[in-house]
């Protein structure tokens, strides 16, 4: 049993080392480089700086429009996030709690999804999108991505409302209640849980997500903050001015490490529970 324990506990600290070295240790280099000058920098990329540069912060604010980009990116991942959410809701309630026909075959069409690239469904998507008016449009983007619909999340949620006992629903049908006062007042409040864990996962791939706004976006008043930091590491080519690039790229990780302190047990007390009601 001791020999047992040793080994996971080394098991431990191999996974703390992994974790440190690929995720710790590149944002603490990223941040101490962004508070060098120029000068420092290109001496030496592992020296400490001397004078902490915090006006690289402010100058990154204003030279690469971060101010914007931030509005922009707030706008196009709040209403993605609520229409997305709200719509992922109503799709696993209807394939999980609803018996009609063609539903076991829907199920496999949205199993089928999980073996196909993306990436195949980029150049029909664009003539789509060029052909409604949507393109260089921050609500053309937000209705493409509220939209598409993700297996990975359609199944998450579906394992919530999966365990909850048909009992409720038949309840709510002998008094009267419609399909939607059962959704709204019954199933959705029982699966909190697993909204709020979707919501969380939907919140980081937004936030995250440069293909997107970079292919439907030309207007750089309109750029999210992906593709505003990408723009600015394409200056980089004619102008090395790396240290206010790097102070640019840690104002865009304060979002994600703050969402990470404050939901990183939401999120794991989440997914386990979805993994145990599925």
């Amino acid at each position: 049993m001791r020999e047992r324990r040793t080994i996971v506990d080394a098991w431990w600290y191999i996974i703390l080392l992994i974790w440190s070295v690929t995720i710790l240790f590149p944002m603490i280099w990223v941040f101490y480089e962004s508070l060098k000058t120029n000068q420092e920098f290109f001496q030496s990329v592992w020296n400490l700086p001397r004078d902490l540069q915090w006006t690289n912060y402010k100058g990154s604010w204003h030279k690469y429009g971060i101010g914007s980009a931030m509005v922009n990116t707030v706008y196009y991942v709040g209403a993605s996030l609520v229409i997305g959410t709200f719509l992922t809701a109503i799709n696993a309630y209807v394939l999980t709690r609803l018996e009609f026909r063609g539903r076991k075959l829907m199920w496999a069409v949205i199993m089928l999804s999980l073996f196909l690239p993306g990436i195949n469904a980029l150049i029909p998507q664009y003539i789509l999108m060029r052909d409604l008016h949507l393109t260089n449009s921050l609500t053309g983007i937000i209705i493409l991505d509220s939209f598409s619909e993700s297996a990975f999340y359609l199944m998450m949620l579906s394992g919530f409302m999966q365990s909850l006992p048909k009992e409720l629903e038949e309840s709510g049908a002998i008094d009267g209640a419609s399909i939607f006062q059962i959704f709204f007042k019954i199933i959705m409040p029982l699966s909190t849980a697993g909204i709020v864990t979707v919501a969380i996962f939907k919140c980081l791939a937004l936030y995250n997500n440069f293909l997107g706004p970079f292919i439907y976006l030309g207007d750089p008043d309109k750029y999210t903050i992906g593709v505003a930091m990408y723009q600015a590491s394409q200056i980089m080519q004619y102008k090395a001015d790396w240290v206010t690039l790097f102070a640019g790229l840690m104002i865009t990780m304060i979002p994600l490490i703050f969402m990470y302190i404050f939901l990183q047990r939401r999120i794991m007390e989440g997914a386990t529970l979805g993994a145990v009601k599925g």
